[in-house]
């Protein structure tokens, strides 16, 4: 059974460091929006966050989020 989320072998191969800041700018700039540094200081990249990525069907950009203006 495949996990959740990429192993550590897998990012260490995939981005060619171990470091976490340095694996998680790699990430990001391969273009893997959603990779962030965990609770546990280590790297979470979705196998289908990847998986999309990879076969170009996610989106490369963060969307803008506009903040919600309510009548006072």
């Amino acid at each position: 059974m495949e996990h959740i989320t990429l192993t550590d072998e897998e990012l260490v191969t995939l981005t060619g460091y171990k470091v976490a800041a340095k694996q998680l700018r790699e990430l990001q700039r391969a273009g893997f929006t959603r990779a962030r540094i965990g609770s546990t200081g280590r790297v979470v990249l979705e196998r289908d966050h990847y998986r999309a990525v990879c076969a170009g069907q996610a989106q490369t950009e963060r969307p803008r989020v506009r903040p919600v203006l309510r009548a006072a």
